[in-house]
């Protein structure tokens, strides 16, 4: 039987190539260009593979807004100034300024603009004081007429915090000598500007919290104060007083029926929204200063530094930012008497401070002063001492005020001896914005009686007798 000899190799048979390996994948230029070349970080082990060191590029953060304004690209505050705009260092700090001249009328010869000026002017300088949240915009309107009344100069400024005022970084161990924050210094900037008039007198006039300085400058140097003129002074705040109703009450209620009729208010569906925030919020200020003073002195101190260390974490420049964003220009809208008739340029004036680097640390620092002046037990609050003011003073209030309400305002003019009090018809919270011209009229009349000038018209009466 022949025995079947088997090759000394076996060759198996060929298997399938590999996909990346292929005579066709390699050598075809078609194929070639239309996957590209290997990535240069592809691992040779792992062909596609990223290696750990290798990072995907990142995404596209996105861009913060805070009431329309971008934060990303914020500018040093003098980088926003206007042409008219002006910069004086006190203390280190670059503090914003406008002033506005008056000029004589072009009809008018010089000895008769001479003869107009004495008989006619009252010859003081005007020092505008804005409120919270506010700046120099807020006397745009007002400035000019003003200081053809007054016939000399009128200067208005903007606060540290606010405006296009520098930031300045400051604690309580700083080797400066004055918190820039503080109402101190806020008086002390006043004083500054009066001394840079070259008055030694100067009327001054302030706008809700811009009236405390006022107040307080009086009672530091009265003689260099002539006049006060008081918009909504945000001197007595209700919700911290106990019986508010002794004050007004009638008028408030009246007023209240007013607004549910409807014959003043206009219908805002924001307007509910933005009333009980505002409640809410002064109802949580009240109870917190309440517990403030209820506590004892070293609880007490420990409770403030607890408080001022949250804001000025960064949990509470979140807040500030959260509360400006959801807020800012709603609240704007609210102080009007007519929130449709605010413009876009109202609202690009009051958001362009946004603008500035650090806007939201200088609020927080402001804050964190009025927390602390608050619970300051060495100096007598300046509601209880407005009886000691002598010079003349005008308050202001707009009929449908709803941030400091008329009744509330009445109450600051009766608690000043003499003083004369004045309402502005379809106005809110700001009525030398809203009613310009009735407000400088109102303000004209009462220096003019305050100092013995005659208007105009009344020269041409004693003349004609």
């Amino acid at each position: 039987m022949q025995m079947l000899h088997l090759p000394l190799s076996i060759q198996s048979p060929p298997s399938a190539p590999h996909p990346l390996r292929s005579t066709a994948f390699s050598c075809n230029p078609r194929v070639l260009w239309l996957i590209g070349p290997t990535p240069a970080f592809a691992s040779t082990e792992f062909p596609g593979s990223v290696p750990d060191s290798v990072q995907m590029p990142p995404r596209r953060r996105r861009r913060r807004s805070v009431a329309g304004i971008d934060q990303d690209d914020l500018l040093d505050p003098e980088a926003l100034a206007d042409p008219d705009s002006s910069f004086y260092e006190i203390n280190g700090v670059r503090v914003h300024h406008k002033v506005c001249t008056h000029e004589g009328s072009s009809d008018q010869s010089p000895d008769s603009a001479i003869t107009n000026a004495d008989q006619n002017q009252i010859g003081l300088p005007i020092v505008l004081l804005h409120g919270f949240g506010s700046s120099v915009f807020s006397w745009t309107h007002i400035m000019r007429p003003l200081a053809r009344i007054a016939g000399a100069k009128v200067l208005a400024f903007d606060r540290p915090a606010f405006g296009l005022t520098s930031r300045t970084i400051w604690s309580a161990d700083d080797t400066k000598p004055l918190n820039p924050y503080s109402m101190a210094f806020s008086v002390m900037a006043t004083l500054a500007f009066i001394d840079q008039l070259g008055a030694n007198k100067a009327i001054l006039v302030g706008h809700s919290a811009g009236c405390l300085v006022a107040v307080e400058a009086y009672f530091e140097v009265p003689e260099r104060v002539a006049a006060l003129v008081l918009i909504a002074p945000a001197i007595f705040v209700p919700v911290f007083r106990k019986g508010v109703k002794e004050y007004g009450a009638g008028e408030q209620e009246g007023q209240k029926k007013k607004d549910s009729n409807g014959s003043n208010l206009p219908t805002n569906p924001f307007n509910r929204i933005w009333e009980g925030f505002l409640e809410l919020c002064l109802r949580i200020a009240g109870f917190l200063m309440n517990m403030i003073r209820a506590i004892g002195g070293m609880v007490r101190s420990l409770y403030c530094k607890a408080v001022v260390a949250v804001l000025r974490s960064s949990v509470g420049a979140m807040l500030v930012r959260l509360i400006m964003d959801k807020f800012g220009i709603l609240a704007v809208r609210n102080a009007w008497y007519d929130p449709s008739k605010v413009t876009d340029h109202v609202i690009q004036g009051y958001t362009k401070p946004l603008r500035s680097r650090g806007w939201e640390m200088a609020l927080l620092e402001y804050t964190i002063s009025m927390i602390m002046d608050s619970t300051s037990t060495s100096k007598v609050p300046v509601s209880e001492r407005l009886s000691e003011i002598s010079c003349p003073v005008l308050v202001v209030s707009g009929d449908t005020d709803r941030l400091v309400p008329r009744w509330n305002t009445e109450r600051v003019a009766r608690a000043i001896p003499g003083a004369a009090f004045e309402v502005i018809k379809n106005s809110g919270h700001l009525p030398q914005e809203e009613q310009p011209e009735e407000f400088v009229c109102v303000v004209e009349r009462f220096l003019r009686k305050a100092f013995g000038k005659p208007s105009e018209q009344e020269q041409v009466f004693q003349a004609a007798v």
